[in-house]
């Protein structure tokens, strides 16, 4: 195993969330985190986690930051930091009946507040999209957020719920698209008519012009079906990338390439990269890692794109391990890291998945771990020169 340390510490638990998401500061010295005092439950109304910074170059001390009242296990309170901020920070919280994001500066303490959570924010800084949290908790527990309920629970697919743009300056917000505008699209391989629809994992390709979103739906009380699908930034120009039901976690290669864990027919279960075009255009994907990186995993590029950081489920093994590895692109080598026992009672909606992150200079990685007995707390490892 590579080594490794614990940069949070008991008794409470801390943890970071999404992979997506930019967690060190550009220096890398700052590392963002989440703090609470109970696990294996879902998040009440009432339940408040404290956020905060490590400080690695001062014996990984955490400085209290804010709260938030907004969040879950999986992707958290979507804190991160601003993109290219060497100070201001966001993450979401409630305030009464709405949720709000807050903007921060870390160093100096003004705070601002904007009246709409945030999903993901643009690579130049400026602009967030969201979702509808309120729907996303109503239809997939874990994933949205406990205190407000979703107003159209009985409709199918609501026109007044969807994806929106938030201006991180000014803080106004429109509606890009609505759920009822994407499940009007025709599917090909069935009516979704009777299904009912939502939207979750939003992300902004790397230089901003486009991005991804998933379309979800049920049929009663059934598993969940999927499109992978993308939008211009300003929400034209929609496109069906993957229709065969199973997209899964993904992350930007480029401007116009999408890594992701799907089924497609060509080769069933893999990680495809897909290019980010009509599927009646373009049914051209390319597997990557085939015998590498045989299980589904929360994927993400190293700087440069030479190397594909991943990860794997405690119940993909019968011994609760979950695996962390690098995958070399050009030569198909695979580097384990280490393999960390998940306890049984990390399961469902509050399991502790590692969701490896990396730092921008692309030198150190942070998991969110609770093989040590300590219950859930961040770690941090270097990545393996060669």
């Amino acid at each position: 195993m590579t080594k490794l340390r614990p940069i949070t510490h008991g008794p409470r638990y801390h943890w970071f969330g999404y992979y997506d998401k930019r967690q060190f500061d550009p220096s890398s010295r700052y590392v963002l985190g989440m703090a609470v005092d109970f696990e294996h439950r879902s998040p009440r109304p009432e339940d408040v986690i404290e956020i905060g910074m490590i400080d690695l170059h001062n014996a990984d001390r955490w400085m209290a930051l804010g709260e938030s009242r907004a969040w879950c296990w999986q992707q958290g309170c979507m804190l991160q930091w601003l993109p290219g901020s060497d100070r201001e920070i966001i993450w979401n919280d409630r305030q009464g009946d709405q949720f709000v994001s807050h903007i921060l500066n870390v160093h100096t303490g003004q705070r601002r507040t904007l009246d709409y959570a945030i999903y993901t924010l643009a690579p130049d800084g400026r602009t967030a999209i969201g979702a509808d949290f309120r729907r996303i908790n109503h239809m997939r527990p874990g994933y949205g957020y406990a205190g407000i309920a979703d107003p159209n629970r009985d409709v199918l697919a609501p026109a007044d719920s969807g994806v929106y743009r938030v201006d991180l300056q000014t803080g106004r917000a429109r509606q890009l698209l609505s759920i009822a505008q994407v499940a009007a699209i025709p599917h090909r391989h069935g009516d979704l008519s009777a299904a009912k629809h939502y939207f979750n994992h939003l992300l902004f390709n790397t230089d901003g012009t486009r991005f991804i979103f998933l379309h979800r739906w049920r049929f009663g009380a059934g598993g969940f079906h999927t499109r992978m699908m993308t939008a211009a930034a300003d929400g034209a120009d929609l496109r069906v990338v993957d229709d065969h039901g199973h997209t899964s976690h993904f992350i930007w290669r480029d401007p116009q390439h999408i890594l992701a864990w799907s089924w497609h027919p060509s080769q069933e279960w893999a990680f495809y990269l897909y290019p980010d075009t009509h599927m009646d255009r373009s049914e051209q994907v390319e597997v990557i890692g085939k015998h590498a990186m045989t299980l589904n995993g929360h994927c993400t590029y190293l700087p440069g794109n030479a190397w594909i950081l991943n990860d794997s489920y405690a119940g993909q093994s019968q011994a609760r391990r979950q695996q962390l590895y690098l995958y070399e692109v050009a030569s198909g080598r695979r580097v384990e890291l280490g393999a960390f026992y998940s306890p049984p009672a990390y399961d469902g909606e509050w399991r502790c998945d590692l969701h490896p992150r990396v730092s921008p200079h692309g030198r150190l990685l942070t998991i969110d771990s609770a093989h040590a007995g300590h219950g859930r707390q961040i770690y941090l490892l270097e990545v393996p020169q060669d």
